[in-house]
Protein backbone atom coordinates (compact mmCIF):
# COMPACT_ATOMS: atom_id res chain seq x y z
CA UNK A 1 0.00 0.00 0.00
CA UNK A 2 1.58 3.40 -0.86
CA UNK A 3 2.21 6.74 1.15
CA UNK A 4 -1.36 8.06 -0.60
CA UNK A 5 -3.72 5.14 -0.15
CA UNK A 6 -2.68 4.96 3.65
CA UNK A 7 -3.21 8.36 4.42
CA UNK A 8 -6.75 8.03 2.29
CA UNK A 9 -7.25 5.01 5.22
CA UNK A 10 -6.65 7.28 7.89
CA UNK A 11 -8.30 10.10 6.32
CA UNK A 12 -11.49 7.45 5.88
CA UNK A 13 -10.96 6.15 9.65
CA UNK A 14 -11.49 9.80 10.98
CA UNK A 15 -14.93 10.27 8.70
CA UNK A 16 -15.88 7.21 10.11
CA UNK A 17 -15.46 8.01 13.84
CA UNK A 18 -16.76 11.50 13.74
CA UNK A 19 -19.85 9.91 11.80
CA UNK A 20 -19.82 7.84 14.80
CA UNK A 21 -19.36 10.02 17.25
CA UNK A 22 -21.98 12.25 16.53
CA UNK A 23 -24.71 9.16 15.52
CA UNK A 24 -25.44 11.49 12.42
CA UNK A 25 -26.56 7.73 10.24
CA UNK A 26 -28.08 6.70 13.20
CA UNK A 27 -31.62 5.93 11.98
CA UNK A 28 -31.05 6.88 8.36
CA UNK A 29 -31.73 5.07 5.00
CA UNK A 30 -31.87 8.19 2.81
CA UNK A 31 -29.32 10.51 2.65
CA UNK A 32 -29.95 13.94 0.15
CA UNK A 33 -26.06 14.92 -0.82
CA UNK A 34 -25.90 19.08 -1.59
CA UNK A 35 -23.22 19.04 -4.96
CA UNK A 36 -21.65 21.67 -6.53
CA UNK A 37 -19.39 20.25 -8.80
CA UNK A 38 -16.35 21.46 -6.40
CA UNK A 39 -13.97 18.96 -4.77
CA UNK A 40 -15.37 19.27 -1.34
CA UNK A 41 -18.99 18.29 -2.33
CA UNK A 42 -18.19 15.85 -5.11
CA UNK A 43 -15.54 14.07 -2.41
CA UNK A 44 -18.27 14.14 -0.13
CA UNK A 45 -20.93 12.23 -2.88
CA UNK A 46 -18.36 9.35 -3.87
CA UNK A 47 -18.11 8.65 -0.28
CA UNK A 48 -21.39 8.32 0.44
CA UNK A 49 -21.75 6.53 -2.79
CA UNK A 50 -19.16 3.88 -1.80
CA UNK A 51 -20.37 4.07 1.77
CA UNK A 52 -23.87 2.94 0.23
CA UNK A 53 -22.67 -0.63 -0.63
CA UNK A 54 -22.08 -1.25 3.03
CA UNK A 55 -24.56 0.71 4.62
CA UNK A 56 -27.34 -0.37 2.25
CA UNK A 57 -27.89 3.76 2.31
CA UNK A 58 -30.19 5.39 -0.62
CA UNK A 59 -27.99 8.59 -2.03
CA UNK A 60 -29.61 11.44 -4.05
CA UNK A 61 -27.37 14.09 -5.40
CA UNK A 62 -28.92 17.65 -4.93
CA UNK A 63 -27.39 20.19 -7.52
CA UNK A 64 -28.25 23.52 -7.78
CA UNK A 65 -27.55 26.29 -10.62
CA UNK A 66 -27.92 29.28 -8.90
CA UNK A 67 -27.84 31.19 -12.73
CA UNK A 68 -25.31 33.73 -11.58
CA UNK A 69 -22.65 32.76 -13.73
CA UNK A 70 -24.09 32.24 -17.01
CA UNK A 71 -23.30 28.71 -18.82
CA UNK A 72 -20.63 28.11 -16.58
CA UNK A 73 -22.92 27.15 -13.91
CA UNK A 74 -24.99 25.58 -16.00
CA UNK A 75 -22.26 23.43 -17.47
CA UNK A 76 -21.20 22.64 -14.03
CA UNK A 77 -24.32 21.30 -13.07
CA UNK A 78 -24.68 18.79 -16.23
CA UNK A 79 -20.94 17.96 -14.95
CA UNK A 80 -22.55 16.72 -11.12
CA UNK A 81 -25.46 14.91 -13.79
CA UNK A 82 -22.86 13.05 -15.63
CA UNK A 83 -20.82 11.85 -12.88
CA UNK A 84 -24.11 10.48 -11.12
CA UNK A 85 -25.33 8.90 -14.20
CA UNK A 86 -21.96 6.75 -14.12
CA UNK A 87 -22.36 5.89 -10.95
CA UNK A 88 -26.36 4.64 -10.81
CA UNK A 89 -26.65 7.25 -8.45
CA UNK A 90 -30.19 9.10 -8.07
CA UNK A 91 -29.69 12.96 -9.28
CA UNK A 92 -32.21 16.16 -8.54
CA UNK A 93 -30.86 19.57 -10.40
CA UNK A 94 -32.63 22.35 -10.23
CA UNK A 95 -32.26 26.09 -11.90
CA UNK A 96 -32.79 28.92 -9.23
CA UNK A 97 -33.66 32.40 -9.40
CA UNK A 98 -31.40 33.98 -7.30
CA UNK A 99 -31.41 37.60 -9.18
CA UNK A 100 -35.35 37.65 -9.22
CA UNK A 101 -35.61 36.73 -5.71
CA UNK A 102 -32.86 39.61 -4.52
CA UNK A 103 -35.45 41.95 -6.38
CA UNK A 104 -38.50 40.58 -4.44
CA UNK A 105 -37.43 40.27 -0.97
CA UNK A 106 -34.54 42.91 -1.11
CA UNK A 107 -31.72 40.21 0.23
CA UNK A 108 -27.88 40.48 -0.65
CA UNK A 109 -26.50 38.49 -3.15
CA UNK A 110 -25.03 35.57 -0.39
CA UNK A 111 -28.35 35.62 1.47
CA UNK A 112 -30.90 35.18 -1.47
CA UNK A 113 -28.70 32.28 -2.86
CA UNK A 114 -28.68 30.63 0.30
CA UNK A 115 -32.66 30.99 1.13
CA UNK A 116 -33.02 29.41 -2.63
CA UNK A 117 -30.62 26.83 -2.00
CA UNK A 118 -32.40 25.15 0.86
CA UNK A 119 -35.86 25.28 -0.09
CA UNK A 120 -34.41 23.30 -2.96
CA UNK A 121 -33.12 20.64 -0.60
CA UNK A 122 -35.69 20.83 1.80
CA UNK A 123 -38.30 19.97 -1.43
CA UNK A 124 -35.71 17.20 -2.35
CA UNK A 125 -35.41 15.81 0.88
CA UNK A 126 -39.05 15.78 0.48
CA UNK A 127 -39.53 14.51 -2.74
CA UNK A 128 -37.32 10.87 -1.60
CA UNK A 129 -38.45 11.26 2.25
CA UNK A 130 -34.70 11.57 2.91
CA UNK A 131 -33.74 11.87 6.80
CA UNK A 132 -30.56 13.68 6.20
CA UNK A 133 -29.13 16.07 4.19
CA UNK A 134 -25.07 16.05 4.04
CA UNK A 135 -22.86 18.85 3.44
CA UNK A 136 -19.37 19.68 2.59
CA UNK A 137 -18.31 21.42 5.19
CA UNK A 138 -14.71 20.86 6.26
CA UNK A 139 -12.69 21.66 9.26
CA UNK A 140 -10.70 24.55 7.72
CA UNK A 141 -14.25 25.68 6.52
CA UNK A 142 -14.86 25.68 10.32
CA UNK A 143 -11.81 27.57 11.53
CA UNK A 144 -12.63 30.25 9.37
CA UNK A 145 -16.19 30.70 10.41
CA UNK A 146 -15.57 30.58 13.86
CA UNK A 147 -12.61 33.48 13.84
CA UNK A 148 -14.57 35.53 11.13
CA UNK A 149 -17.79 35.66 13.88
CA UNK A 150 -15.06 36.42 16.58
CA UNK A 151 -13.72 39.16 14.88
CA UNK A 152 -17.64 40.56 13.78
CA UNK A 153 -18.31 40.76 17.44
CA UNK A 154 -20.66 37.30 17.44
CA UNK A 155 -21.38 35.46 21.24
CA UNK A 156 -23.16 32.82 22.69
CA UNK A 157 -24.61 29.87 19.97
CA UNK A 158 -22.95 31.67 16.89
CA UNK A 159 -19.52 31.14 18.36
CA UNK A 160 -20.16 27.56 17.82
CA UNK A 161 -19.47 28.07 14.30
CA UNK A 162 -20.84 25.08 12.12
CA UNK A 163 -23.00 22.81 13.63
CA UNK A 164 -21.85 19.54 12.92
CA UNK A 165 -25.12 17.93 13.21
CA UNK A 166 -28.48 20.03 13.36
CA UNK A 167 -32.26 19.79 12.95
CA UNK A 168 -33.45 20.38 8.95
CA UNK A 169 -37.47 20.22 8.05
CA UNK A 170 -38.45 16.80 9.17
CA UNK A 171 -35.06 15.63 9.21
CA UNK A 172 -31.40 16.97 9.93
CA UNK A 173 -28.54 18.49 8.21
CA UNK A 174 -24.98 16.45 8.34
CA UNK A 175 -21.23 17.55 8.17
CA UNK A 176 -19.05 14.36 8.18
CA UNK A 177 -15.94 16.23 6.75
CA UNK A 178 -15.77 18.65 9.43
CA UNK A 179 -13.60 16.62 11.22
CA UNK A 180 -10.70 16.34 8.10
CA UNK A 181 -8.83 19.77 6.32
CA UNK A 182 -9.54 20.87 2.25
CA UNK A 183 -6.08 19.26 1.46
CA UNK A 184 -7.26 15.92 2.69
CA UNK A 185 -10.29 16.21 0.67
CA UNK A 186 -8.24 17.26 -2.65
CA UNK A 187 -6.28 14.17 -1.51
CA UNK A 188 -9.19 11.71 -1.62
CA UNK A 189 -10.07 13.49 -5.28
CA UNK A 190 -6.43 12.64 -6.41
CA UNK A 191 -6.48 9.04 -4.89
CA UNK A 192 -10.04 7.85 -6.41
CA UNK A 193 -9.47 10.38 -9.78
CA UNK A 194 -11.99 12.33 -9.17
CA UNK A 195 -11.95 15.01 -11.19
CA UNK A 196 -14.04 17.98 -9.41
CA UNK A 197 -14.49 21.95 -11.62
CA UNK A 198 -13.20 25.44 -9.28
CA UNK A 199 -14.99 28.12 -9.01
CA UNK A 200 -13.16 30.97 -9.46
CA UNK A 201 -14.75 33.02 -7.07
CA UNK A 202 -13.64 30.98 -4.28
CA UNK A 203 -9.84 32.77 -5.05
CA UNK A 204 -11.04 36.10 -5.11
CA UNK A 205 -10.45 38.75 -2.42
CA UNK A 206 -13.35 40.44 -2.99
CA UNK A 207 -14.63 38.02 0.08
CA UNK A 208 -13.94 37.92 3.61
CA UNK A 209 -13.99 34.47 3.67
CA UNK A 210 -11.54 34.09 0.95
CA UNK A 211 -8.81 36.89 2.86
CA UNK A 212 -9.16 34.40 6.28
CA UNK A 213 -8.43 31.55 4.21
CA UNK A 214 -5.54 33.11 1.95
CA UNK A 215 -3.66 34.91 5.25
CA UNK A 216 -5.04 33.96 8.45
CA UNK A 217 -5.49 30.14 8.19
CA UNK A 218 -1.61 29.18 6.62
CA UNK A 219 -0.22 31.15 9.48
CA UNK A 220 -2.74 28.96 11.41
CA UNK A 221 -1.58 25.79 10.35
CA UNK A 222 2.02 26.51 10.38
CA UNK A 223 1.82 27.26 14.21
CA UNK A 224 -0.64 23.54 14.11
CA UNK A 225 -1.09 21.84 11.41
CA UNK A 226 -4.13 20.15 13.22
CA UNK A 227 -5.50 23.79 14.22
CA UNK A 228 -8.76 22.56 12.21
CA UNK A 229 -9.44 19.91 15.06
CA UNK A 230 -8.81 22.18 18.32
CA UNK A 231 -11.65 24.65 16.54
CA UNK A 232 -13.82 21.83 16.31
CA UNK A 233 -13.51 20.84 19.75
CA UNK A 234 -13.88 24.70 20.98
CA UNK A 235 -17.36 24.23 18.35
CA UNK A 236 -18.59 21.34 20.63
CA UNK A 237 -17.63 22.33 23.84
CA UNK A 238 -19.16 25.91 22.80
CA UNK A 239 -22.10 24.10 21.66
CA UNK A 240 -22.84 22.19 24.46
CA UNK A 241 -22.17 25.05 27.46
CA UNK A 242 -24.59 26.75 25.30
CA UNK A 243 -27.26 24.68 25.40
CA UNK A 244 -27.24 23.96 28.91
CA UNK A 245 -26.97 27.98 29.61
CA UNK A 246 -30.23 28.04 27.58
CA UNK A 247 -31.99 25.94 29.47
CA UNK A 248 -31.28 27.62 32.43
CA UNK A 249 -32.23 30.61 31.18
CA UNK A 250 -35.33 29.57 29.70
CA UNK A 251 -36.47 28.44 33.43
CA UNK A 252 -35.32 32.14 35.38
CA UNK A 253 -37.17 33.98 32.62
CA UNK A 254 -40.36 32.12 32.88
CA UNK A 255 -40.49 34.41 36.22
CA UNK A 256 -39.98 37.60 34.72
CA UNK A 257 -42.00 37.71 31.23
CA UNK A 258 -45.13 37.67 30.69
CA UNK A 259 -46.86 37.33 26.93
CA UNK A 260 -49.75 39.48 26.73
CA UNK A 261 -50.61 38.51 23.09
CA UNK A 262 -49.15 37.16 19.95
CA UNK A 263 -45.82 39.08 19.01
CA UNK A 264 -46.33 40.79 22.31
CA UNK A 265 -44.77 41.14 25.28
CA UNK A 266 -44.06 42.47 29.01
CA UNK A 267 -41.08 41.94 30.91
CA UNK A 268 -40.28 42.96 34.88
CA UNK A 269 -37.21 44.25 35.06
CA UNK A 270 -36.70 44.24 38.74
CA UNK A 271 -37.21 40.27 37.83
CA UNK A 272 -35.24 40.14 34.98
CA UNK A 273 -31.84 42.42 36.50
CA UNK A 274 -31.91 39.91 39.48
CA UNK A 275 -31.10 37.22 36.59
CA UNK A 276 -27.14 36.35 36.27
CA UNK A 277 -25.67 38.43 33.99
CA UNK A 278 -24.71 35.40 31.36
CA UNK A 279 -28.89 34.55 31.88
CA UNK A 280 -29.67 38.33 30.94
CA UNK A 281 -27.89 38.06 27.75
CA UNK A 282 -29.29 34.86 26.81
CA UNK A 283 -33.03 35.67 28.29
CA UNK A 284 -32.90 38.72 25.60
CA UNK A 285 -31.96 35.94 22.90
CA UNK A 286 -35.27 33.77 24.00
CA UNK A 287 -37.30 36.64 23.61
CA UNK A 288 -36.36 37.91 20.48
CA UNK A 289 -36.60 34.04 18.93
CA UNK A 290 -39.98 34.72 20.17
CA UNK A 291 -40.85 37.52 18.94
CA UNK A 292 -39.18 37.25 14.79
CA UNK A 293 -41.05 34.72 12.55
CA UNK A 294 -37.45 35.27 11.25
CA UNK A 295 -34.29 36.84 12.68
CA UNK A 296 -33.61 39.79 10.97
CA UNK A 297 -30.41 40.15 9.24
CA UNK A 298 -29.54 43.33 10.63
CA UNK A 299 -30.08 42.36 14.15
CA UNK A 300 -26.89 41.97 16.14
CA UNK A 301 -25.43 41.79 19.36
CA UNK A 302 -25.08 45.50 19.93
CA UNK A 303 -28.94 45.72 19.87
CA UNK A 304 -28.68 43.06 22.97
CA UNK A 305 -25.88 45.40 24.54
CA UNK A 306 -28.08 48.45 24.32
CA UNK A 307 -31.14 46.97 25.58
CA UNK A 308 -29.58 45.61 28.66
CA UNK A 309 -28.20 49.57 29.02
CA UNK A 310 -31.52 50.74 29.15
CA UNK A 311 -32.43 48.20 31.40
CA UNK A 312 -29.62 48.78 33.68
CA UNK A 313 -30.10 53.13 33.28
CA UNK A 314 -31.04 55.29 36.29
CA UNK A 315 -33.66 57.07 33.57
CA UNK A 316 -36.99 55.58 34.55
CA UNK A 317 -37.92 54.91 30.94
CA UNK A 318 -36.83 54.90 27.14
CA UNK A 319 -37.24 53.14 23.93
CA UNK A 320 -35.17 51.15 21.68
CA UNK A 321 -36.15 50.45 17.75
CA UNK A 322 -35.10 47.29 16.34
CA UNK A 323 -35.42 45.48 13.08
CA UNK A 324 -38.92 44.98 11.42
CA UNK A 325 -40.51 47.38 13.28
CA UNK A 326 -39.83 45.99 17.00
CA UNK A 327 -40.32 48.67 19.70
CA UNK A 328 -38.98 47.94 23.09
CA UNK A 329 -40.33 50.20 25.83
CA UNK A 330 -39.02 50.52 29.15
CA UNK A 331 -41.28 52.69 31.85
CA UNK A 332 -40.22 52.45 35.23
CA UNK A 333 -40.11 48.70 36.64
CA UNK A 334 -41.84 47.45 33.25
CA UNK A 335 -40.04 46.82 29.77
CA UNK A 336 -42.53 46.11 26.76
CA UNK A 337 -42.09 44.43 23.84
CA UNK A 338 -44.19 45.06 21.16
CA UNK A 339 -44.20 45.72 16.87
CA UNK A 340 -45.00 49.17 15.81
CA UNK A 341 -47.49 50.22 13.14
CA UNK A 342 -46.55 49.44 9.69
CA UNK A 343 -46.96 53.12 8.76
CA UNK A 344 -44.98 54.21 12.31
CA UNK A 345 -42.01 51.47 11.28
CA UNK A 346 -41.57 53.35 7.47
CA UNK A 347 -40.71 56.63 8.72
CA UNK A 348 -39.43 58.25 11.67
CA UNK A 349 -37.87 61.75 12.84
CA UNK A 350 -35.73 62.54 15.66
CA UNK A 351 -33.81 65.31 17.24
CA UNK A 352 -30.31 64.64 17.88
CA UNK A 353 -29.40 65.30 21.66
CA UNK A 354 -25.86 67.02 21.60
CA UNK A 355 -24.80 65.34 23.69
CA UNK A 356 -26.58 61.71 23.97
CA UNK A 357 -26.95 58.92 22.38
CA UNK A 358 -29.76 58.05 19.99
CA UNK A 359 -30.46 53.84 19.34
CA UNK A 360 -32.18 53.36 15.56
CA UNK A 361 -33.38 50.32 13.93
CA UNK A 362 -29.77 50.66 11.55
CA UNK A 363 -27.85 51.79 14.05
CA UNK A 364 -26.94 53.90 17.11
CA UNK A 365 -25.69 57.53 16.62
CA UNK A 366 -23.51 59.02 19.81
CA UNK A 367 -23.14 62.82 20.11
CA UNK A 368 -20.50 64.71 22.16
CA UNK A 369 -19.33 67.97 22.34
CA UNK A 370 -15.39 68.80 22.17
CA UNK A 371 -13.33 71.78 23.15
CA UNK A 372 -10.91 71.28 19.99
CA UNK A 373 -11.67 69.33 16.90
CA UNK A 374 -9.55 66.58 18.10
CA UNK A 375 -11.46 64.35 15.83
CA UNK A 376 -11.17 63.88 12.25
CA UNK A 377 -14.27 63.10 10.08
CA UNK A 378 -14.76 60.25 8.03
CA UNK A 379 -18.03 57.81 6.82
CA UNK A 380 -19.23 57.36 10.23
CA UNK A 381 -18.32 60.15 11.74
CA UNK A 382 -19.86 63.37 11.35
CA UNK A 383 -17.18 66.30 12.67
CA UNK A 384 -18.46 69.84 13.04
CA UNK A 385 -17.80 73.79 14.16
CA UNK A 386 -21.21 74.66 15.96
CA UNK A 387 -21.63 78.45 13.84
CA UNK A 388 -21.51 75.89 10.46
CA UNK A 389 -24.77 74.61 11.03
CA UNK A 390 -27.95 75.53 11.73
CA UNK A 391 -29.53 73.38 14.86
CA UNK A 392 -31.11 71.26 16.39
CA UNK A 393 -29.67 68.62 13.57
CA UNK A 394 -32.73 65.78 12.95
CA UNK A 395 -32.13 62.45 11.89
CA UNK A 396 -34.79 60.97 9.98
CA UNK A 397 -35.90 58.24 7.15
CA UNK A 398 -35.35 59.01 3.69
CA UNK A 399 -38.48 60.62 1.82
CA UNK A 400 -39.28 60.76 -1.82
CA UNK A 401 -37.38 63.12 -3.96
CA UNK A 402 -34.48 63.51 -1.26
CA UNK A 403 -31.37 64.65 -2.49
CA UNK A 404 -27.62 66.14 -1.64
CA UNK A 405 -25.08 68.12 -2.27
CA UNK A 406 -21.33 65.98 -2.79
CA UNK A 407 -18.25 67.51 -3.18
CA UNK A 408 -17.06 67.76 -6.95
CA UNK A 409 -20.14 67.82 -8.52
CA UNK A 410 -22.22 70.19 -9.59
CA UNK A 411 -25.96 71.08 -8.30
CA UNK A 412 -26.85 67.98 -5.97
CA UNK A 413 -27.48 64.09 -6.34
CA UNK A 414 -30.43 61.66 -5.36
CA UNK A 415 -30.17 59.44 -2.38
CA UNK A 416 -31.67 57.01 -4.43
CA UNK A 417 -28.67 56.60 -6.69
CA UNK A 418 -26.18 57.26 -3.79
CA UNK A 419 -28.06 54.22 -2.28
CA UNK A 420 -27.26 52.02 -5.73
CA UNK A 421 -24.08 52.78 -5.82
CA UNK A 422 -23.60 52.20 -2.45
CA UNK A 423 -25.06 48.60 -2.60
CA UNK A 424 -27.53 49.17 0.12
CA UNK A 425 -29.86 46.18 0.05
CA UNK A 426 -33.46 47.70 -0.64
CA UNK A 427 -34.53 46.37 2.69
CA UNK A 428 -32.06 48.66 4.50
CA UNK A 429 -32.52 52.20 2.59
CA UNK A 430 -36.03 52.86 4.66
CA UNK A 431 -34.25 52.52 7.70
CA UNK A 432 -30.78 54.38 6.84
CA UNK A 433 -30.19 57.62 9.23
CA UNK A 434 -30.75 60.74 7.18
CA UNK A 435 -28.83 63.59 9.09
CA UNK A 436 -30.30 67.40 8.31
CA UNK A 437 -29.43 70.58 9.80
CA UNK A 438 -32.62 73.12 10.97
CA UNK A 439 -32.99 73.77 7.36
CA UNK A 440 -33.86 71.08 5.98
CA UNK A 441 -30.26 70.68 4.19
CA UNK A 442 -28.95 67.01 4.52
CA UNK A 443 -25.42 67.04 6.00
CA UNK A 444 -24.80 63.25 6.24
CA UNK A 445 -25.81 59.91 5.08
CA UNK A 446 -24.01 57.79 8.29
CA UNK A 447 -21.40 55.38 7.05
CA UNK A 448 -21.99 56.63 3.10
CA UNK A 449 -21.91 60.69 2.41
CA UNK A 450 -20.87 63.90 4.06
CA UNK A 451 -22.36 67.13 2.27
CA UNK A 452 -20.59 69.33 0.60
CA UNK A 453 -22.44 72.25 2.54
CA UNK A 454 -19.88 71.15 5.56
CA UNK A 455 -16.26 72.07 4.77
CA UNK A 456 -13.61 69.36 4.97
CA UNK A 457 -11.55 72.01 6.32
CA UNK A 458 -12.22 72.82 10.22
CA UNK A 459 -11.91 76.58 10.86
CA UNK A 460 -9.61 77.77 12.47
CA UNK A 461 -10.87 79.90 15.49
CA UNK A 462 -13.82 77.85 16.21
CA UNK A 463 -14.38 77.79 20.07
CA UNK A 464 -17.62 75.06 19.80
CA UNK A 465 -17.43 71.13 18.37
CA UNK A 466 -19.60 68.28 18.22
CA UNK A 467 -18.83 65.17 16.95
CA UNK A 468 -21.51 62.19 15.73
CA UNK A 469 -20.34 58.95 15.81
CA UNK A 470 -22.15 56.26 13.80
CA UNK A 471 -21.81 52.11 14.76
CA UNK A 472 -23.86 50.54 11.89
CA UNK A 473 -25.87 47.21 13.36
CA UNK A 474 -24.10 44.27 11.78
CA UNK A 475 -25.39 40.86 10.94
CA UNK A 476 -23.56 37.45 12.88
CA UNK A 477 -21.92 35.95 10.64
Amino acid sequence: MCGKDVKEQKVLQEVERFISKHKMLDSVRTVVVGVSGGPDSLALLHYFWKLSHSRKLRIIAASADHGLRGEESATECRFVESFCREKDIIFAGQTLDVAGHMKRTGQPLQSAARELRYNFFAEVMNMYGAEALALGHHGDDQTETILMRLVRGSEGESLSGIRAVRKFTDGKIIRPFLCITKAEIEQYCEVNDIQPVHDPSNKSGKYTRNRYRQAVLPFLKQENPSVHKRFQQFSETISEDETYMMKQAESALSEALTVLAEKECVLSVPAFLKMPIPLQKRGITLILNYLYKQIPSSLSSLHKETFLALLNSVQPSGILHFPSGLRVKKSYDSCLFTFAEEAEHADFSYEIPIPGVLVLEAGELSAEMLETASIDRGKDVFVCASEEVKLPLTVRSRRAGDRMTLSGMAGSRKLKDIFIDSKIPQTERNIWPVVEDAEGNILWLPGLKHSALISAHKPAHSEKWFAIHFRKYCQDV
